[in-house]
């Protein structure tokens, strides 16, 4: 019942309106002294025009907006419904051959329109103000909000400015506009104004007492972003951001889509883009694997993977709980995937035989390995067994069973290795590559560096720190590392497998290495605190394993572009298959600790162990 008191309410205002304006017309033409003609003429003919005029305003639909959120369709609405209305007057009256002086008509357009269109108004206003609590308490409490400045007078900082304005989420108002356009300086949109370029972003802080910055500029890319978010990080104000440029095109674009600045949006250099054509083209319909499913890196590929449409996709890892997790979220995500979770470890070999003789995958990506440093120092054994041994059962396993692509995760530590896992991944990459030699199957490698966020890694570990009021543990004031994003890194991993002819190995253009001690000051004062104030930091001298630079190519090793911009093979010396082996099998037959090590430094001479023993 009560859905139907809201359109008769407005229909009995709209007959109101209706007589009034036939009528008012009457007596505004004539200056207040109407003849008696012309006022019995419109009374007579009054439930005609009302009945016209009713008929319009319901054939556009006026009856059933929603009027909170009107906007310029809705008055093109009243401004139709208004003028069809007096159009059907003089129609109506000519023919029936009725004289009506035609400024009547003209003047009773004029005044419908401003009685219909006042009373939608008026409605807005009131269903805004009354279903917005947090609204009223801005009329009431106004010295309560906190000054929003808002970077980027375009399409998203109007939508966000507009949210703010309409809603007053959280208490917030918006004070002025930062953007660096030259023709928007000192504009002003929703009656707030542009108050200057990102160079005076410190100035009009202290101006106007901001306290929160919101950096609304999507379509920016990462370089210019960064460049923002310093000169924001030298103001005390909170930061928050508009993700992507996607939450502009599929409308998306609000308060609730704002979160904080993140480590991530100061990489320094431009996320990496997927072809996505090519992708698809070796991935869709085909059953993919996936080794080390479970992890950070196995776990975005998955999600990377069902993107492009596979037939099926094997999940397969040791550990329960993380396998169980990235399932879940498969079934949630994408319903119709076939997904098969499996529980197996890449040293079983009759194990993984087993799953490939069964599900014959034609796409394996390896990314199932043992990646702390520091704690691969304390057991190299297990390292060996692991990335190396892992990984040779694996790719033999693929070549067995005709698998057509074959992608192997490394990394830069890969490189002039220190560390055991460095070292083991090394000769993880030489099997792969000596495979290529003998096989059908595409078999490639790809290097990258430190990943955001992924376990292990040292942004969650800074982030724990923080919150319990640090100290934050550095290990050298001059260690870099480069970085990239969890998803960065297996788009990274996906565009390899496309781009593979065999034999490869992949390096990412990952733009200056970053110092670790920046990083965690930058975390620092993202959370709105002070390094070494509110903050210490700690340094705690290299870890064994550890050095001070990460590179992506060693010496004597060349570089040679590829058809994506941010991709390069690294051009290193191939050992045969059957001396890997060889190597493999000595690698495997030590018990002894110091011996493995000694093992690993005569297959990759590059090798200069950074250790402490165990004993």
């Amino acid at each position: 019942m009560r859905y139907l008191l809201l359109p008769l309410f407005l229909l009995a205002l709209d007959i109101i309106s209706i007589v009034t304006a036939a009528l008012l017309s009457v007596y505004l033409r004539f200056e207040f002294e109407p003849t008696a003609q012309y006022v019995d003429l419109i009374v007579a003919n009054l439930p005609v025009l009302v009945l016209i005029g009713c008929v319009c305003i319901y054939s556009y639909r006026l009856y059933n907006r929603i009027w909170k959120y009107a906007g310029a369709s809705e008055l093109l609405a009243v401004i139709g419904s208004c003028f069809t209305t007096v159009t059907l007057w003089y129609v109506y009256f000519d023919m029936r051959k009725i004289y009506i002086n035609n400024s009547l008509f003209i003047i009773s357009s004029i005044i419908l329109l401003l009685l219909i269109g006042s009373s939608r108004l008026a409605l807005r206003m009131y269903t805004l103000i009354a279903s917005i609590p947090s609204l009223r308490k801005h009329f009431s409490n106004h010295d309560n909000l906190r000054n929003v400045l808002v970077i980027g007078a375009g399409d998203a900082g109007a939508v966000i400015a507009r949210e703010i304005q309409r809603y007053h989420n959280d208490g917030r108002k918006v004070v002025g506009f930062i953007d660096d356009d030259p023709a928007k300086q000192h504009q002003e949109m929703f009656g707030v104004r542009v108050l200057g370029n990102r160079f005076m972003i410190k100035e009009v802080v202290m101006a106007h007492n901001i306290e929160e910055i919101i950096i609304a500029l999507p379509s920016v890319k990462g370089e210019e972003v960064r460049k923002i978010v310093e000169i924001c990080k030298r103001t005390d104000c909170k930061l928050q951001i508009l993700p992507g440029i996607y939450e502009i095109l599929n409308g998306k674009a609000s308060i609730s889509k704002l979160r904080d600045v993140q480590i991530e949006d100061l990489l320094g250099r431009e996320p990496i883009e997927l072809d996505n054509t090519a992708v698809k083209s070796y991935i869709a319909d085909k059953i993919v694997l996936v080794t080390g499913g479970g992890g950070s890196i196995g776990s975005e590929i998955c999600r990377q993977v069902a993107k492009m449409g596979p037939k099926k996709l094997l999940i397969m890892g040791k550990g329960e709980n993380s396998i169980y997790g990235i399932h879940q979220e498969m079934l949630n995500t994408d319903p119709e995937l076939r997904v098969v979770p499996i529980i197996a470890d890449v040293r079983d070999r009759q194990r993984v035989e087993d799953i490939m003789s069964y599900f014959h995958p034609q796409v394996v990506f390896h990314a199932a390995a043992h990646k702390h440093v520091p704690l691969m120092e304390w057991q190299p054994i297990e390292a060996v067994k692991n990335n190396v041994w892992g990984t040779k059962v694996v790719a033999e396993t693929a070549d067995k069973f005709n698998v057509e692509t074959f992608v192997m995760i490394s990394t830069d530590k890969a490189v002039n290795p220190t560390s055991v896992m460095g070292c083991t991944k090394r000769v993880a990459e030489m099997f792969v590559q000596s495979m290529n030699a003998i096989s059908k199957t595409r078999f490639v490698a790809v290097r990258f560096g430190n990943v955001l966020g992924s376990r292990g890694s040292v942004i969650p570990l800074f982030k724990k720190q923080i919150a319990k009021g640090g100290p934050v543990t550095v290990t050298h004031p001059d260690m870099k590392r480069y970085f990239m994003t969890i998803p960065e890194a297996s788009q990274l991993v996906l565009q390899a497998g496309a781009m593979a002819k065999g034999g490869e190995v992949f390096v990412l253009d990952m733009g200056q290495p970053v110092k670790i001690c920046d990083l965690a000051k930058d975390l620092i004062r993202l959370s709105g605190l002070t390094p070494d104030v509110d903050i210490k930091i700690k340094y705690t001298g290299l870890r064994p394993g550890e050095k001070l630079f990460e590179e992506l190519l060693s010496a004597e090793d060349g570089t040679e572009s590829t058809n994506h911009k941010k991709i390069f093979t690294a051009r290193i010396k191939e050992v045969p298959k059957a001396q890997m082996d060889v190597y493999v099998e000595e690698l495997l037959s030590h018990t002894n600790e110091d011996e493995v090590v000694a093992a690993l430094q005569k297959v990759v001479p590059t090798y200069k162990p950074n250790r402490i023993k165990n004993r």
